[in-house]
């Protein structure tokens, strides 16, 4: 499980970002800092792998906050979580190497999509011993090690690899469409779509679960 910071000086917006990262449960919300010093003095004592930074803080800034991070070589990702969408906010954090830039209000789906983009990278880190060049452009451009392709019209690529990511993380359960919509956050006709798409791929399978009590319902695992 990896332990997360969220430094956020708006009550509010905490307490939803904090329940936006228990929904997933490779996640633990180790502390909630009102401002960038307090994050600072947290993250150089404790063991943090994933920060959900602000960038407007009373003090020091996020921005200011990450510049610090990368200056001590702290070893933990950062994805910044902010009303500012100016372009040299932006820049410099995409400069320091931030995993994800989500600009509020965002929805709980684009969230999760974002903490999937790190949960991808650490698995290409810990699970790959050399990196061929399309790992490496893969990873960069869509948080995935998995080789890039032309998706079909109607499928996003950070959509599926939600969906994707959720399979292979629970590669021993069965799920009806409707509980993977509810586990990721995305609407149910959506998700059905993207399963569609993965079991035409053969990346999945699909059973008819007749004993149901009812309506029989699809059951979706991922390929091993």
């Amino acid at each position: 499980m990896y332990e997360v910071v969220i430094v956020e000086d708006d009550p509010m917006v905490a307490m939803i970002n904090k329940q936006y990262v228990t929904e997933n449960k490779h996640f633990h919300v180790a502390s909630v800092c009102r401002d960038g010093d307090a994050a600072l003095a947290y993250l150089t004592a404790n063991n943090v792998q994933l920060v959900i930074l602000d960038v407007y803080m009373p003090k020091t800034t996020g921005i200011e906050v990450l510049r610090r991070i990368r200056e001590k070589n702290l070893p933990l990702a950062v994805i910044m979580v902010t009303a500012a969408n100016d372009s040299a906010a932006i820049e410099e954090a995409v400069r320091l190497g931030v995993v994800d830039y989500l600009i509020k209000p965002f929805s709980s789906a684009r969230f999760q999509q974002a903490l999937e983009k790190f949960l991808s990278r650490q698995d290409a880190f810990h699970d790959l011993e050399q990196f061929s060049q399309q790992h490496i452009d893969a990873m960069l451009n869509s948080g995935s090690s998995k080789t890039i392709e032309q998706l079909p019209k109607g499928i996003q690529d950070q959509t599926l690899e939600t969906v994707h990511n959720f399979l292979e993380r629970n590669p021993d359960t069965d799920f009806t469409g409707e509980e993977i919509a509810d586990k990721v956050g995305l609407s149910r006709v959506t998700v059905r779509r993207y399963l569609n798409f993965l079991l035409e791929k053969g990346t999945i399978s699909g059973n008819m679960n007749y004993e149901t009590g009812g309506r029989p319902c699809m059951l979706y695992r991922i390929n091993k």
